[in-house]
């Protein structure tokens, strides 16, 4: 399963087909009628919802959506704690919805770095009653304290008291899988270094969505932009701008921020611990399943690689792992127990690229949800 998983994601990014295997070529007219069932599929939902036969649920806060076009690696849930905390720090309580996907690992990494504020985690496939249960418990805020807070500018420090009640709800992995809430902001994160694939539905290509979905997007942020050309930076916005010339367009990057001993989850550890050492770096983002289910495989690789660089090198070396694994399985590490394992948490930042920069993104975000709230309550 997890063979043909690889192939299938290959032939989604994969332009010309000329020269591919003969396993990939086999499998294409079954991807393409896959595919299309899935477009019609997505045609129809789409249209219920237009039709109003299907109701969309509005909430009483504002709701700022985060989505993806396309599989892994866009930014997604960075963008939404980084989003989280512009609100915590101009005093909105937030509540973050999400469905807890490859056993709740961007879950666990939201309540890491967000513990112990005021921040709320909602896990469940249906956002509408999660989101209800959760202001049963705390409240919502008064709409005209949150559309005050809307209507000033994101302060850069800490607010002095924040009121427990949910000022405005995240919704994390919103666009098409998510449309019976209705959304004050729909910010698309598209990763940088291949966006589109071959620009088909899955499961013959990466997208979700058709690229026309853009047209629904307030905020687009292309994730990634220190690791592509100027070039491609041009050719990614021109296909956007060609669906809407109007949307703004924003760009972001990862930046590494900390390490954590997997051993003492709660320990903090500079990057410059990394100076002068012999480090293995292991990811499995992407495939969490087969990282589960191949594990002591994957154990014995590690330790094997680190054996090779300790013999290499004359020192034994620190092994790195992303977090999104750790929080996959974190105790299969510990198997490790001859070496150091050092999570990497990484924080992402908006750019200063192409005549935007992070001041305007939050002046975009701010005004945005405060004429779509306006114009709601």
């Amino acid at each position: 399963m997890e063979k043909l998983r690889k192939v299938v994601n290959e032939i989604a990014y994969t332009r010309d087909r000329t020269n591919s295997p003969a396993l990939h070529r086999s499998l294409v007219p079954f991807l393409t009628f896959a595919s299309s069932l899935y477009g019609v599929a997505l045609q129809i939902r789409r249209s219920l919802y237009r039709s109003s036969f299907l109701q969309q649920h509005r909430l009483p806060v504002p709701v700022i959506s985060v989505g993806n076009l396309s599989w892994g690696g866009n930014g997604k849930t960075p963008m939404v704690e980084f989003i989280t905390q512009l609100l915590v720090d101009s005093g909105i309580s937030p509540l973050i919805l999400t469905r807890g996907y490859a056993g709740g690992d961007e879950a666990k990494m939201l309540e890491r770095h967000l513990q112990g504020g005021p921040t709320k985690i909602g896990v469940g496939a249906n956002r509408a009653a999660t989101a209800a249960l959760f202001f049963e418990k705390y409240g919502c805020a008064n709409p005209s304290s949150i559309r005050t807070f809307f209507d000033q500018s994101f302060e850069t420090t800490q607010a002095k008291t924040i009121s427990h009640k949910i000022g405005s709800v995240i919704l994390d992995d919103g666009m098409q899988q998510h449309w019976s809430l209705c959304r004050d902001l729909e910010i698309v994160m598209l990763n940088g270094l291949d966006p589109w694939g071959n620009g088909n539905l899955v499961p013959l290509g990466p997208l979700r969505e058709p690229l026309a979905a853009l047209e629904r997007a307030d905020i687009v942020v292309v994730h990634h932009v220190d690791l592509i050309t100027e070039q491609s930076l041009r050719d990614i916005e021109s296909t956007i701008k060609g669906f809407k010339n109007s949307i703004p367009v924003f760009f972001s990057k990862m930046v590494p921020k900390y390490l954590f001993d997997v051993k003492k989850a709660k320990s903090y550890v500079a990057l410059e611990a990394l100076c002068d050492a012999t480090v293995l770096c292991v990811s499995a983002i992407g495939s969490a399943e087969a990282f589960v289910r191949t594990i002591g495989m994957d154990v014995e690789t590690m330790s094997r690689r680190a054996n090779g660089l300790e013999n290499k090198s004359n020192s034994k070396p620190i092994i790195v792992v992303t977090e999104k694994d750790y929080n996959r399985d974190s105790e299969i590490f510990k198997c490790l127990d001859s070496y150091t394992v050092l999570v990497l948490c990484s924080e992402l930042q908006i750019s200063s690229c192409r005549g935007t920069d992070v001041d305007r993104f939050k002046s975009t975000l701010r005004r945005v949800v405060a004429a779509k709230f306006c114009v709601s309550i």
